[in-house]
């Protein structure tokens, strides 16, 4: 491993994991960034498509983002990583994070009472709501791109990718990654052909043919409900199940990038809440605290304990938290539970007024 001391030299390590039919790669590189430096990081199976990340969201001094590069390196060869001659260092791609005009059609959240409403109503459908990641797929010959819910390139997970590169047509879903997977719920353009008008039932039996393969292990057509029976057996199966909530689709309505004021003709319901916040600070313990925006500035909503399978997030970063509701007298939030850091979520998204606030005194947990 190269540990000059030199701050203008970028540093860079590729580590390897051979096991049986495994074969992974892992690299990291220290590099400056104006006054500053990052800390960035690839991985996945040699010789395919590396997803990319970065351990330091803002840029750090050299003597931190040192500490979190060997850091990095100390942590992978724990776990079976060692170091080989025959690697190509990790380089960002111009691609990285470039904007791409394209945005996903974002939804609105509806409260309980509603629910039942477009349950029995038949020109909605239903679908589960995961707890993941909001990719759109762009494949145009042997160009294949992740996009994010900002409307940036990102990386995608190399199962993703190799059954994306399988298919032969080129086209634009709309969907959610989760791990290794990708459930695909919308189709926005097919062969060159723009299917944004057309009614939502159009692009979903349009995407139900594009999916038909036996092949596509990491592909999967989410499951839609359109019969009221139907869609109250799906949602009392998730809520069984603590799935994180569902969504509603109107049927005859097309696909609008973006997010509406209010309402909509997709909207969501979640069986337990969770939000988009910025750390504050780092306290003792592996704690840190949270803060939400108003029009007042910056508020403070509490604290949330960062599991050990977590790396403990900076100041500046944004992260996701369930929790079961916030006290409306001081905004801290009730039972929080650390999701994981969002880096599709930009500081200023993460406002106060996402917050579900605990309703009755009679509602207060023994």
């Amino acid at each position: 491993m190269n540990t000059s001391t030199n701050t203008e030299q970028t540093e860079r390590t590729s580590l390897y994991y051979r096991q049986g039919s495994t074969d992974k790669v892992y690299q990291a590189s220290l590099e400056p960034q104006g006054e500053s430096f990052v800390v960035n990081f690839a991985f996945g199976r040699r010789g395919s498509t590396l997803q990319t990340g970065t351990k330091t969201p803002q840029p750090v001094d050299y003597d931190l983002a040192k500490r979190i590069y060997e850091d990095v390196i100390r942590e992978k060869k724990a776990k079976g990583y060692s170091e080989g001659p025959d690697g190509t260092p990790y380089r960002h791609t111009e691609n990285e994070k470039r904007v791409t005009g394209l945005l996903p059609q974002l939804l609105n959240p509806i409260e309980e009472h509603e629910v039942q409403l477009l349950i029995r109503d038949p020109a909605w459908a239903m679908q589960e709501k995961f707890d993941g990641r909001r990719v759109l797929v762009r494949k145009n010959g042997a160009e294949i791109h992740g996009i994010n819910r900002r409307g940036l390139v990102i990386g995608l997970p190399e199962p993703v990718f190799q059954s994306v590169r399988s298919i032969t047509s080129d086209f634009i879903i709309d969907g959610e990654c989760v791990g290794d997977l990708l459930y695909a719920f919308d189709l926005l353009a097919w062969d060159g052909e723009n299917h944004e008008p057309y009614p939502y039932y159009r692009r979903l039996s349009a995407l139900g043919r594009l999916l038909n393969r036996p092949d596509l292990k990491s592909i999967r057509l989410l499951e839609t409900a359109t019969d009221p029976d139907n869609k109250e057996r799906l949602f009392r199966h998730l809520q069984d199940e603590k799935r994180e909530g569902v969504v509603f689709k109107r049927l005859d309505a097309p696909y609008t990038p973006g997010r509406p004021n209010n309402g909509g003709t997709q909207l969501k319901y979640k069986f337990y809440a969770t939000c988009s916040a910025v750390v504050a600070k780092v306290n003792d313990k592996r704690s840190v605290e949270l803060n939400l925006l108003d029009g007042h500035g910056w508020q403070p909503v509490g604290n949330v304990t960062i599991p050990v399978n977590f790396q403990v997030p900076e100041a500046g970063q944004v992260v996701e938290v369930r929790y079961l509701y916030a006290f409306r007298e001081s905004n801290a939030l009730y039972q929080p539970v650390y999701l994981g850091p969002r880096k599709d979520v930009a500081q200023q998204e993460c406002v106060l007024s996402q917050l579900k606030y605990k309703g009755n005194a009679e509602d207060e947990p023994c």
